[in-house]
């Protein structure tokens, strides 16, 4: 796993387990819900198909994503390893749907996006996709199926909103409990956070973010964001 500086986009205060499943889950999961749109082509071979998203609950739909993403990787693991664009593009096809981006990207941005401008949201949330991708790319490639539980539902389907939970495991053989919060929109049930031991992504993120842009502004943040990304897109087959 690559090492993350303290002072980017994950803080020392994040627990040390909950850095090391972000391999596993962060990308898969947290990084769409963050994010607008990908940019990349479609991968060469096609995820398998999908009951229409706006007829599944809560737990089929974490359920169905988290299949087709594994499906898809066993079936091409050296072809996304060596081609960073594919693993981009299969993360927008499978996953991005799923997920409520523009309300994960209002609360991560908070009071800022109040007044941030259509072009700078627009940046923001494309910059942010790029740079989780740099960090978190090449680990995704290490997710399999047997580190990944999910967790009966306790639920009740006539919520509008609902937590699934799920189970991660470790390396060191240590199980991590990692929760998808959802809520239901018109075109169907949609994930918008993820919390690993308790710790929210979008929380966190919304603190990271909320301290850099108030002492260095929104765009200054943004900049840093797409220089970032583009060290991954202009260094196809490394995985950077």
């Amino acid at each position: 796993m690559k090492t993350i500086p303290a002072n980017y986009t994950i803080p020392a205060s994040r627990s040390r387990a909950a850095l090391a499943i972000a391999c596993c889950v962060s990308l898969m999961l947290t990084l769409a819900c963050l994010t607008g749109a990908a940019r990349a082509e479609p991968p060469a071979t096609p995820a398998a198909s999908a009951p229409p998203a706006n007829t599944m609950g809560p737990q089929e739909l974490v359920e169905n994503s988290a299949k087709r993403m594994l499906a898809e990787l066993d079936k091409n693991r050296p072809v996304y390893a060596k081609d960073p664009a594919k693993l981009d593009a299969l993360v927008a096809n499978v996953l991005l749907p799923n997920f409520d981006s523009e309300y994960s990207a209002r609360l991560v941005l908070g009071q800022t996006w109040r007044t941030a401008t259509p072009e700078q949201r627009k940046r923001f949330v494309d910059a942010f996709y790029h740079s989780l991708l740099r960090n978190y790319g090449n680990a995704l490639l290490n997710f399999t199926a047997d580190k990944f539980v999910i967790l009966p539902y306790k639920g009740d389907p006539a919520e509008t909103s609902a937590t699934v939970r799920t189970e991660v495991k470790k390396s060191s053989g240590e199980t991590v409990p990692v929760n998808f919060s959802l809520r239901k929109t018109e075109s169907g049930w949609k994930a918008w956070d993820v919390v690993i031991e308790g710790i929210s992504y979008v929380k966190s993120f919304r603190t990271d973010f909320g301290s850099e842009i108030q002492q260095k502004g929104l765009d200054e943040v943004i900049n840093r964001l797409e220089t970032d990304g583009k060290v991954r897109s202009n260094a196809p087959g490394t995985g950077a």
